[in-house]
Order: structure tokens, then sequence, then C-alpha cells
């Protein structure tokens, strides 16, 4: 016997918006080491919530990786429910087969689909009812083109006389319950007639030229009235029923395309957020709700019900623990672990999760100590993604940040590697802030995060360049820039810091009400016009927020 194949669930491993080196390479590196850890249950991915910046792309191409998957939002989706299966049916069914798959499958909605499962429309079991009370008509069977294998069919019968494949399609219906003389005055051409076994009954029906007659209680059917139904082009049918039984059940027979819903129809998509779907499915009478995929196929059906069982998404966030710096949605995710080594900030959880935070430079050195803590060997790409992180977070050791397990991680991360990490450094700087023909905007986003504090809000961004020069000209592109993207931040501060990297010096842009005072308070400087200088200071986590934070609460 086979086995059962167990299909993981996939946890998504994500660091911060607008990601940076550390950001991208410890989401890398701790999917992979939570793949060889092993789980039988999930399956963990490395994504981004961010594009990918020139020194991170330096790192990635230098050491032949892939760029994790983008993800904005990890909000539930409707591929996240448990979406039911109602296989499709043909819109040329009778109503009584739709009403009896419905009973059998304990639905209450029938999707309609063609033969390539594009959805046509869909048959609701209060459409059926309405047609089997609502409906006098006696030509109704014919205007809704009703086929008369579905007669057949729908009768418990046999085709007799004609083409199974042929369509009822004009006349209206009768029980012939008169003698021949009076059904003269009533029979028209191309009716059907529903009868018993009196030949005279349906030799005439035949002679006034109806479409089809139907033969009640199994009677059976001479060879004269067969030839003569042949030549005038009549239908025969017979049915083991009486003709109050067929006369109640013939209107079943109609093809539900004639009742379905096929306008306006309300349909998902699997990629559709249920945050945005639920008050839609609030405000609707229907039970069960279409899914599409994104070709337009029927996928299955929905309901309101399902969105009490929803799974939430699965994530492991790295390199942060704020929301504001959290990809969209955060809080409709299940957080299972957070790694990070920044300060504890406003991001909450709905049950505990595994929170590792140490006061490291880099979350990539924490990430280097959890493979050591569990024996589990470091490819070289792995190291060299996880030295290339350090790096960059530590300014190469020059950041105050930095501590004495950043350098042993270094090193012991080059020598498997096998770089040279002065001279990689130099590189990977160098790639990361040759900016020449970036915008002003992607500038500004390389590497943004957003803050707050005693209800005041702020964003910080930050370039680290090696070249002073390249600065200067960056900040000449940023001033208009900020200025003109304040209104659109709906945040009170905007600063962003010019890092040299060589000269351990920040060059700190800003703008907003209240930035000015800020900046003199937390560092007792005095400002220039729309910058100011900020000697020794190169860390945004530990010298520039802890600064800003202390002046607020102030």
């Amino acid at each position: 016997m086979m086995e059962e194949k167990i299909t993981k669930r996939k946890v998504y491993v994500i660091g911060h918006k607008n990601p940076d080196t550390d950001s991208i390479c410890s989401a890398i590196a701790y999917a992979e080491l939570k793949n060889k850890i092993g789980d039988s249950e999930h399956i963990f991915v490395p994504k981004r919530a961010g594009q990918v910046n020139q020194e991170t792309q330096f790192v990635l191409n230098y050491f032949q990786m892939e760029p994790p998957g983008y993800v904005g939002n990890v909000g539930t989706r409707v591929r996240d429910m448990d979406i039911r299966f109602v296989e499709g049916a043909k819109s040329s069914i009778s109503l009584k087969k739709a009403w009896t798959r419905m009973r059998e499958e304990h639905v209450n909605t029938l999707p309609l689909t063609t033969q390539d499962k594009v959805l046509e429309g869909v048959i609701t079991s209060n459409d059926i009812t309405k047609s089997y009370m609502d409906v006098y008509d006696s030509a109704i069977l014919s205007a809704a083109r009703t086929q008369y294998q579905n007669i057949v069919e729908t009768l418990d019968g046999e085709m007799i006389v004609g083409n199974p494949h042929g369509y009822f399609v004009k006349g209206k219906v009768l029980v012939a319950a008169a003698n021949p003389d009076l059904m003269e005055n009533y029979i028209e051409e191309d009716d059907l007639v529903i009868l018993g076994n009196r030949y005279e009954s349906q030799l005439c029906a035949i002679e006034m030229t109806a479409s089809c007659i139907v033969v009640c209680e199994g009677a059976p059917v001479s060879r004269t009235i067969k030839h003569l139904a042949e030549e005038k082009g009549c239908v025969i049918i017979g049915t083991p029923h009486d003709t109050f039984t067929v006369a109640r059940l013939i209107n079943q027979s109609m093809p539900v395309r004639y009742f379905m819903t096929k306008k306006n129809l309300l349909t998902f998509q699997l990629d559709d957020y249920t945050d945005e779907i639920k008050d839609i499915m609030a405000s609707k009478r229907f039970r069960y709700f279409p899914i599409l995929d994104h070709h337009g196929t029927y996928v299955g059906m929905i309901s309101r019900r399902n969105l009490l069982s929803v799974k939430r998404r699965q994530v492991i966030l790295v390199d942060h623990n704020e929301t504001a710096q959290a990809v969209d949605n955060i809080e409709s995710a299940e957080i299972l672990e957070i790694i990070d080594h920044h300060r504890i900030g406003s991001l909450e959880t709905m049950a505990p999760v595994y929170f590792r935070n140490q006061p490291v430079g880099c979350t990539a050195t924490i990430i280097f100590q959890i493979y050591r803590e569990n024996h589990i060997e470091i490819s070289k790409q792995i190291a060299g993604l996880l030295c290339a992180a350090i790096l960059s977070d530590t300014l190469m050791f020059r950041s105050p940040t930095c501590t004495e397990k950043d350098r042993e991680a270094v090193e012991a991360l080059a020598a498997i590697a096998e770089i040279d990490y002065e001279k990689f450094a130099a590189e990977m700087f160098a790639a990361g802030s040759n900016l020449k023909n970036k915008s002003p905007e992607e500038i500004f986003y390389q590497d943004f995060k957003k803050f707050e504090c005693d209800n005041r809000t702020f964003g910080v961004g930050q370039i680290n360049s090696m070249d002073r020069q390249e600065l200067t000209q960056i900040k000449e592109k940023l001033i208009p820039y900020i200025e003109k993207t304040y209104e659109h931040q709906h945040l009170e501060m905007l600063f962003f810091m010019l890092t040299d990297i060589v000269g351990k010096s920040t060059e700190l842009i800003f703008y907003g009400k209240g930035a000015e005072n800020l900046i003199e308070e937390a560092f007792h400087i005095q400002c220039g016009e729309q910058s100011a200088f900020l000697d020794g200071i190169v860390s945004r986590k530990k010298q520039l927020i802890p600064a800003f934070m202390a002046a607020i609460q102030n």
C-alpha cells in the first residue's frame, strides 16, 4: 500500500521592510538551518519584504545565491482557507439531477462549468424550489429548450421513437385525460402530450402533429403507432409512472441553465485577502461562493463558516521586532520565532514564541551561534552570506554596536567561505555606495525604518559610504526629495544619515516640525540649515535612536 503523501506547511523566514544585507542574508541562512534541523510538519522558505539593495545584490552575486522571493503582505488569503471542492456540473443537466447531487453532497449551491472548468453560473436549492413552486407556464419546458434525454432520465423512462439528443423547443405540455374527440380541440402542433395506454388517444396526438407523446404506466406501444410517429417526426417516450406522477416530475427535466445565475456572479480569487472579502460575504445571503484561480478557472467553493477555520500564515521574523518595520498585515500572521539584535519594540504575538534577542552587532552573529549550538555544518555559501551581513552591520567593526562575538564570528565564517574579509568588505561597501544612477526615491528607501515613541512618529534612513564626495552628491539629491515626500509619509519628522565609514561620522539631514530641536536636544549641538554633523555617530540602532528616544521622553 502506498504511503499517504504529507504536504508540509510553509513557514516564511522574513526580515524587515526596505531590507539591508543582514535582513536578507539572515533570512536565507536561518531558513536553511531550520530545514537542516528538520521538521515533519513545516518547510522553511526565506522571503523579503522589500527590494534588494545594491550592496546586498553584490553579496548574493558574489556567493552565487538567488534573492528570496518577495512577500509584501502576510495576511491570510483565500488559498489559506479550507476550500471545499464541489465538482462543477454541466449547465445542460436537469433540475432533478442537480437537486440529487446537492442532497448527496450536502450543499445548497452547485457550480456550473464548461469542460475546461470555466464557470458559467451557479444554481442554488432555492432556485430549484422556485422553479417547481412558482412556475405555472405550461410552455416553460420548451422555452427552456429541454433535451429529450433529460426527460427520459427524469421520468425513469426509455426512448421508444426518436433521438434522445434532440430538444423540445416549441409547444406546451398537457395531459390527455379526455377522449379523442375533445383532444382535437386543445392539442396544438408541437405540443408534448402525456397520456395512457389508449390507442385512440396516442393516434390522435400524433395526427395532431404533437412533437412528443409520453406513454405512462409502462403501457406497450403498437407497431402501427411507432411507424406513424416515425413518419410524423413525433418522439415517443415510455415511462413506468402514472400520469399524475409524470405531470409532477416533468418540469424537473428542464436544464439548470434556464434558472442558473450567470450575470454579476460573486466570485473570489485564490489570492484575495480574507480581510477584504469577509465583509462582502457577511453582506450577502449566499451560503457558498465560487473560487477562481488567476486563469479564471473554477477551483472550489467557500462559505462564511470557512473564515472561522482559516489557517494564518506562519512566519519567523529576523532582524526586527517592531510592527512598523514588519511586512504588511503581520498582525494577521502566526509568528513562530523572532531572532533579533535590536531593542524590543511594539510587536505583539497571540501566543508565546521563541524570542532570541542578543546585544550583538548583527542578527547573522546570533544565527552563526545557533548553527554551532545545533552542530550543523555551515556551507561555504551560507558562511559567506553571514560574514557579509556582520561586516555590513558593524561597518567592518567600526560601529559601536560591534562586539567581540561579531569579530569572532567573522573570523570563523571568513575561513569557511575562503575570503579575505577586509578586501571583500571594501568591495561590498563600494558596490553599496555606488548610487550615481539611483533616483532619490531608491536611495531614500534603500534602508529606511519607522519608529514611534510617546505617540511621536519619525522615520530614519541611512546610507554608508567610504567616499565622502559621493555622500555630498547624495545629499544634494535627497534634500529636495525629502521635502517633497514628507507630506505622504504620515510621520512627524524625517531624518537621513549620510554615514562616512572611514571618517566615522554622519551628516544627518532632517525635515519636519520639531526635527531640528530633537537633534539639538539629543546631541547638544547646533544644527545647520538642513543638516547636522554628528562626529563619531555611525550607528542608527545604538547611537541615533537611543539618543532620540531619551530626548523625546525627557
